[in-house]
């Protein structure tokens, strides 16, 4: 049996959290189309007849940002690195080489483990720097192209996985998909419904925390979170005209939630101000 700890790696929005989720078979971790969506280490678990591998989505490498956020989730990504068994490095060729690919790049020269070169969404037509990144190929165990977003050639990578994986026991029951316990992943789905509802900089200025969930007797499942953010201009624009937006938000969250449990979801959403959120993320 093998198993092990496989880090996905990279800058930015290139399609590792979205990867993770098609390699694991759920949605594990969340997406959108904005950098720094990730800000956890999160395990995504399979299992297969051939054995157990943990695969952790990391932080993107993001340069532009220079507060305790952006210091924090690059911190989070380096730690994440440590006693891993193998690299996914994912890349996304329809993007030039930059800045960002290249503090990435230097992150891993100094892991002395297996790497595979993943050039995800395969499903672009000529993506126009694919040749850049093949050049990278000499630095790498594997060099493989995927669609995370169309489930292409998935299994050929979890073949190359599994072959490069040392010999082992499982880490997680056989069951178990995730790290996250339930209510952190419930405070990642209502983020993801803000990333995907509000714009610019007001996703990074908020977090969601979970105040009480129970299952009420008629069967409903009653949620209610706290949206903290860290300027009463962000709650404004949260909070919208009439309270559209945050209600928008709730109900983007409970169709999903009531689709994932088939139970019925009653959430119960405040938008609060606190400057002080992003210093305890991670502490």
């Amino acid at each position: 049996m093998k198993s092990g700890f496989v880090a996905l790696l990279g800058r930015s929005n290139a399609g590792k959290s979205t990867l993770i989720n098609s390699l694991v078979g759920a949605k594990v971790a969340i997406t959108s189309p904005k950098p720094q969506t990730t800000r956890y280490a999160i395990h995504g678990v399979l299992n297969d007849d051939r054995g157990q591998v943990v695969f952790v989505d990391t932080p993107g490498i993001f340069l532009e940002g220079h507060d305790h956020l952006t210091k924090s989730l690059l911190k989070a990504t380096e730690e994440a690195t440590r006693d891993i068994d193998l690299v996914l490095y994912v890349a996304d060729p329809t993007r030039a080489i930059g800045n960002e690919e290249r503090v990435a790049l230097r992150m891993i020269d100094g892991i002395q483990k297996p790497k595979i070169l993943v050039l995800n969404k395969a499903d672009t037509k000529k993506p126009p720097y694919k040749e850049e990144y093949l050049e990278l190929g000499k630095k790498f165990s594997a060099v493989l192209e995927v669609s995370a977003k169309l489930n292409k050639h998935l299994e050929a990578l979890k073949d190359k996985v599994f072959e490069l994986l040392p010999e082992g026991e499982p880490f997680y029951l056989s069951g178990q998909i995730s790290n996250l316990e339930q209510k952190q992943w419930l405070s990642e789905l209502i983020r993801e419904k803000i990333f995907l509802q509000t714009h610019q900089e007001v996703p990074y200025s908020a977090t969601v925390e979970i105040e009480e969930m129970d299952e009420r007797e008629n069967g409903t499942i009653y949620i209610k979170a706290n949206i903290l953010t860290s300027a009463d201009r962000y709650k404004k624009i949260l909070v919208g005209a009439h309270g559209r937006r945050v209600k928008e938000i709730g109900q983007a969250a409970r169709r999903e939630l009531e689709a994932i449990w088939g139970k019925k979801v009653f959430l119960d959403l405040e938008v609060a101000v606190d400057e002080k959120w992003p210093e305890r993320l991670f502490y």
